[in-house]
């Protein structure tokens, strides 16, 4: 699967325990994201493209109306980083 370098590091980021936080617009539809790592900051490069994209690929998914994570689809899609800490 074709996944580009913006998708690649947000997936990254919630596979590491990151959640994408929405905001909907009264007809339902999602208006604006915020990409949160597993330490509290914000992804600048998580914009509304990259998540729909995200989206239309199944890479990330909400349950019951919870924040997105990464689905299983994306777990196995995702290549691995080195983490610099």
């Amino acid at each position: 699967m074709n996944i580009s370098k913006h998708e690649q590091r947000v997936l990254h980021a919630l596979a590491q325990g990151g959640r994408i936080l929405y905001e909907r617009a009264p007809n339902g539809r999602v208006t604006e994201v915020t990409c949160v790592t597993r330490d509290g900051l914000i992804l600048s490069n998580c914009t509304l493209e990259i998540f729909r994209r995200l989206k239309r690929k199944r890479l990330v998914e909400s349950r019951m109306s919870s924040p997105y994570q990464i689905s299983e689809k994306g777990r196995r899609s995702v290549r691995s980083q080195a983490d610099n800490r």
